[in-house]
């Protein structure tokens, strides 16, 4: 953990800025912007990367995924440059909660799994890549975005130990906690057998 010398207020701000960036819904605003319907009625009806794909819209879908994690990113970069290192990781997890339970979609939201891979690149470069990297291996190797993703958040706590940014492990383990949970249903599926492919509709 950072040291926390960040006034009160001011970290409650950060955690407002970053909950605001990461609660704004890309997935559903540009799947109605290029006319990709209503991203609530197609497949799974979550606003993030993978279903948007199910839309047919590889375009739709890099740009939400560069969305998503670069407003991770974003609140961890502002906090850390106007505040601290405690500011950004607050902000950073804010972030990620405002994603998964934005406000203004009833607190029904994504998954988090591109802003979680945004907002590690910001927080320690190399533990980001390590954990896209394993993202990325994993899709190869299941072809299947849920295995990948709680493989990913599985691993980073452990790529934050090993290249040495303990000071994020805290952190890393709250947001794969909470990865774990809001794919729960997907586990259940992958027990049964029955998790759909990247790609499939």
């Amino acid at each position: 953990m950072p040291a926390f010398d960040t006034p009160f207020l001011m970290m409650l701000l950060w955690a407002l800025v970053g909950y605001g960036l990461g609660s704004i819904p890309f997935g559903l605003v540009l799947t109605r912007l290029m006319g990709l319907g209503n991203l609530r009625d197609i497949g799974s009806g979550n606003i993030g990367t993978t279903n948007v794909l199910r839309t047919g819209s590889k375009l739709a879908a890099l740009l939400t995924l560069l969305l998503d994690g670069g407003k991770g990113a974003v609140a961890v970069i502002l906090a850390r440059m106007l505040a601290g290192e405690d500011a950004a990781q607050l902000a950073g997890l804010a972030a990620f909660l405002g994603h998964c339970f934005p406000v203004w979609l009833g607190f029904k939201g994504g998954k988090g799994v591109a802003t979680f891979l945004g907002l590690m690149l910001a927080l320690a470069w190399p533990v980001g890549v390590a954990a896209c990297l394993t993202w990325l291996a994993g899709a190869a190797i299941t072809r299947m975005s849920s295995a990948s993703a709680l493989l990913s958040a599985l691993a980073a706590p452990v790529w934050a130990l090993l290249l040495g940014v303990p000071q994020i492990v805290a952190l890393t383990i709250a947001l794969t906690v909470i990865v774990f949970w809001r794919h729960s249903e997907n586990i259940a599926r992958l027990r049964a057998g029955t998790e759909p492919k990247i790609g499939q509709k």
